[in-house]
């Protein structure tokens, strides 16, 4: 699975959101709404290319839908994050987030208690 680009992530939230939408159904939920109809159609056409969208026909018009489910990319992704910044290692993404000041003790209080009641 590869690493999709931000509009086309942008387009696959509003995806999963919508669950099944028409291109006029994606194009008001987008941030820029500077898009055009026909960008925002080629980047789902590109989304169904890559494997992360499907599609049913009304005639001449589609409603896409996703075929890859949110957590699904979050892994796959978080996966591929890890292993090459950061070896392998999620004590490593934990310890990035810990020294940026991106995470508080009380959140890593909480993650050690989700480890210790798997256990």
């Amino acid at each position: 699975m590869e690493k999709l680009t931000n509009k086309e992530e942008e387009i696959m939230r509003i995806l999963w959101k919508l669950k099944k939408a028409f291109v006029k159904e994606i194009l008001p939920e987008i941030k820029d709404q500077k898009l055009h109809y026909n960008t925002v159609s080629t980047i789902v056409r590109k989304l169904e290319e890559k494997g992360f969208v499907a599609h049913e026909a009304f005639g001449k018009t589609h409603r896409y839908y996703p075929k890859i489910s949110k957590e699904e990319y979050r892994d796959k992704y978080m996966d591929l994050a890890t292993s090459r910044f950061f070896d392998n290692s999620f004590k490593n993404v934990v310890s990035f987030f810990a020294k940026e000041e991106k995470i508080s003790a009380r959140e890593l209080r909480e993650i050690l208690e989700i480890i210790e009641k798997k256990k």
